[in-house]
């Protein structure tokens, strides 16, 4: 793997001065909590939760292969706010605070003339009220570090740029859809970066559900489509999973009701807004946790981009990871990426999908397990070790997952161990082991085989139908 895999990468890009202030984009982020990417109709949810999203994401930039590179909500917050991976940033797990010091992408908009503000939660402070020097330089705050504790499906607590207790009328997604929109109407004579980052569709940890809007739960449930994965290994979507849509319809409602407020203060022309998530769910299936592991349902999540240089940009079918967010936003604004951010912009690629873009992404995981994972477009390969809470990595893996995402796509089928499969095991091992090094400061752990399996391939024979024919 080339170094410059993970090393900040940015074509030349001609930048133009702004003669006026207002000629600055300003930047949304719509930023839900635990939202796994086969919600959405653009990523084949028959259910039509998602109308608002599939059709900004086919208007817009639909980045379809996009992946939290840590799943979990304090490490992946981090690297989403800074373009570091969780142990570069130290937030290797949650409930360690951000540094004060970090560079965030709310410094690097306030330093270009941007009006900064956070809604909502913010999981990166380890304690509420959040004081201000760990606020990640966001100068305007409503919001919560453990919005899930404080608050609940109607009764929405924040804080504000005081500290002051504030109870938001409403759902609580419709509440802090509000704030937002209220801010923009408020900002409407200067450039702004707005983050506004739910709770929904993340579970309400007191009663370990996910309550939805009164009567939506039901509604669902009766028409409900249940990915492969979850069909199969069951978990909690049982009881659960009616809810966790009719969360995800209201996010998709609210966000409607987000870019309508934009329409009618004419600002859609000058707004980039961007919409995903945290990481994803699968509702305790790989582990006794909704998240926490290296598979699909836990890592990729829902993103498109739209407003100015990202209209029509298209289905961008790069590997996209959260440590690129800050440098595309910061891009898509004209300004310079800073050089601690080690994600790349995926503007050039929205511009030209021939632009050289990296072909793997790297994971690292925590609290459930300590592991390291590698996601090529065909193949995911991963490997854990015993979980320490103060230990941010391990000096020894084991092999413990391989999946062929060309014919297993929700990884039914575990093919690590596999002799068939040693020698390109072998190749995806030392293509983690450069990820490791280059991301982990020269760290170099060993990474066990996993145990020798046959393949046991089964030839099918024409006699062996007959005998089904003849048992049913």
């Amino acid at each position: 793997m080339p170094a410059d895999s993970v090393r900040p990468f940015h074509l030349p890009v001609q930048r133009r001065p702004f003669p006026l202030a207002m000629t600055k984009p300003n930047v949304i982020v719509f930023f839900t909590d635990q939202q796994r990417h086969d919600t959405t109709g653009a990523h084949g949810n028959p259910m039509g939760l998602t109308p608002n999203f599939d059709r900004l994401a086919r208007a817009g930039t639909h980045l379809y292969h996009s992946f939290a590179c840590q799943p979990l909500c304090g490490p992946a917050r981090a690297s989403l706010q800074t373009g570091r991976f969780a142990t570069q940033t130290g937030v290797f797990r949650n409930e360690i605070p951000l540094p004060d010091d970090a560079e965030t992408m709310a410094k690097v908009f306030g330093r270009n003339g941007y009006t900064t503000a956070y809604i909502g939660k913010w999981h990166l402070a380890g304690k509420d009220p959040v004081p201000r020097h760990l606020r990640g330089g966001y100068q305007s705050w409503l919001a919560a570090n453990h919005l899930e504790f404080v608050s609940d499906a109607y009764d929405a607590i924040l804080f504000d740029d005081d500290n002051n207790r504030k109870k938001l009328p409403g759902y609580r997604v419709d509440a802090l859809t509000d704030a937002a929109i209220r801010f923009c109407d408020n900002h409407q004579k200067e450039p702004f970066f707005l983050f506004v980052s739910f709770l929904e569709p993340h579970h309400q940890n007191h009663v370990d559900d996910y309550p939805p809007p009164d009567g939506y739960r039901e509604d669902l449930t009766a028409k409900q489509w249940t990915p492969p994965d979850l069909a199969t290994l069951k978990g909690t979507s049982t009881w659960h999973l009616g809810g966790y849509y009719g969360m995800v319809k209201r996010l998709d409602e609210a966000f409607g009701r987000l870019m309508d407020a934009l329409k009618s203060l004419d600002m859609l022309d000058n707004t980039i807004v961007m919409f995903t998530s945290d990481h994803a769910c699968h509702f305790k299936t790989r582990n006794d946790e909704y998240k926490r592991s290296c598979h699909e349902s836990a890592v990729r999540v829902p993103t498109m981009i739209t407003g100015p240089g990202f209209n029509a940009g298209g289905q961008v079918r790069a590997l996209f990871s959260t440590i690129d967010i800050a440098p595309t936003l910061i891009d898509a604004a004209e300004i310079e990426i800073p050089g601690s951010m080690v994600g790349r912009s995926i503007m050039p690629v929205v511009r030209d999908a021939r632009t050289p873009w990296r072909q793997d992404l790297f994971f690292q995981i925590s609290e459930t397990e300590t592991g390291r994972a590698l996601r090529t477009h065909r193949w995911k390969y991963g490997v854990t070790s015993e979980y320490h809470e103060d230990a941010p990595r391990s000096d020894v893996y084991r092999e413990c997952y391989l999946y062929d995402l060309d014919s297993d796509p929700y990884e039914m089928v575990n093919l690590i161990g596999m002799d068939v499969f040693r020698g390109l095991c072998d190749d995806l091992k030392k293509r983690l082991l450069e990820w490791i090094a280059e991301v982990e400061e020269g760290h170099a752990p060993q990474i066990l085989d996993a145990p020798v399996r046959g393949s046991r391939q089964y030839r099918f024979r024409p006699s062996d139908l007959l005998e089904l024919q003849n048992r049913n």
